[in-house]
């Protein structure tokens, strides 16, 4: 009698996925971690690889996986424009490949499936803050197109997968979410000012700064992945997760140099293109169906993000 859960995480390696497996373990599940390391680094799991239920499998998500599992969640994708700029095709291809060769094991072992999305469907909104009915205003052919396009097929696959197979789909709409373990070189706004805070360089800043990014952290977002994946069979979603306090991006900057002691000054440079202006998060539906809001204050995760830069930088 098989009593463990057995669970696979897709992108099982990279950031999110490593938090996302350590806390599947701590919910005695066996789990299958599955990475083919263009983001993710073996660094993030070390820790885990002596746990007998936890394996460590190198696979690209582009070809087909053949494992026996209850559940699937797929995180893997490039998700910082530097790493899935740098390799388009190959993004769009996880996203629309490897979703279908996802949900194909999930039809097959009538698992449950949950979809990492991400609020980047939502592109450059004119709605404010976000609602998930909200359906976006995405470049088709800009340079962000390989993730947000590839995101917004992958749900469409996902939808269509449930409609037409009755596979047991969830679908959750991720927002900033940042903490230990981010890529130091992800160009990502929260881990870019750290790294530079740390090392006394210049902040840059894009812009004025006064666009403004919803910040949650790390925690907060895997417990409501694992609260969608055990939540009633009828809530696909999908639904938002992320923190609905907004900051600037100047706040933000000012913070990080006040929480390091850092000597460094900010310094202005132009907006890249199709950057967001605005990205707030409304969770009313997460309150509301899954009981779930983010419980870390900006402060506080700040400070556990430095803690683990000063140990990698």
């Amino acid at each position: 009698m098989h009593l463990r859960k057995r669970v696979l995480v897709t992108g099982g390696a990279g950031f999110l996925g490593s938090f996302l497996c350590e806390r599947l373990l701590q919910e005695h599940c066996d789990v299958i971690c599955v990475d083919n390391f263009y983001t993710g680094t073996k660094r993030n799991i070390l820790h885990l690889l002596d746990n007998p239920y936890f394996e460590l499998v190198r696979h690209d998500i582009t070809f087909p996986l053949y494992v026996e599992v209850d559940e699937i969640y797929n995180l893997a994708c490039p998700a910082s424009p530097v790493h899935y700029q740098n390799d388009p095709v190959q993004t769009t291809k996880v996203n629309v490949h490897g979703s279908i060769n996802m949900l194909g094991l999930a039809k097959r072992l009538k698992a449950k499936i949950l979809q990492a999305s991400t609020s980047e469907v939502y592109g450059d909104p004119t709605v404010h803050p976000q609602t998930e009915d909200y359906w976006g205003n995405v470049n088709s052919i800009g340079i962000r197109s390989c993730y947000d396009e590839g995101k917004r097929c992958a749900e469409t696959l996902f939808f269509d997968y449930y409609r037409q197979h009755q596979v047991n789909i969830r679908v959750v709409r991720i927002f900033n979410t940042y903490g230990p373990r981010m890529h130091p070189n992800d160009g990502r706004v929260v881990s870019n000012f750290i790294a530079q805070a740390l090392t006394a360089r210049d902040i840059t800043v894009f812009g004025q700064g006064c666009q403004t990014r919803s910040f949650c952290y790390v925690d907060d977002l895997i417990e409501g992945l694992i609260r969608m994946m055990n939540g009633p069979d009828e809530f696909t979603g999908p639904v938002n997760m992320g923190n609905p306090n907004e900051f600037t991006i100047l706040e933000l900057a000012q913070k990080i140099i006040a929480l390091t002691g850092s000597p460094s000054k900010i310094v202005f440079k132009p907006l890249p293109q199709d950057d967001p202006i605005q990205r707030q998060p409304n969770i009313s539906l997460a309150r509301q169906r899954l009981g779930w809001e983010p419980q870390t204050q900006l402060e506080e995760g700040l400070r556990r993000t430095i803690a683990y830069f000063k140990t990698i930088l």
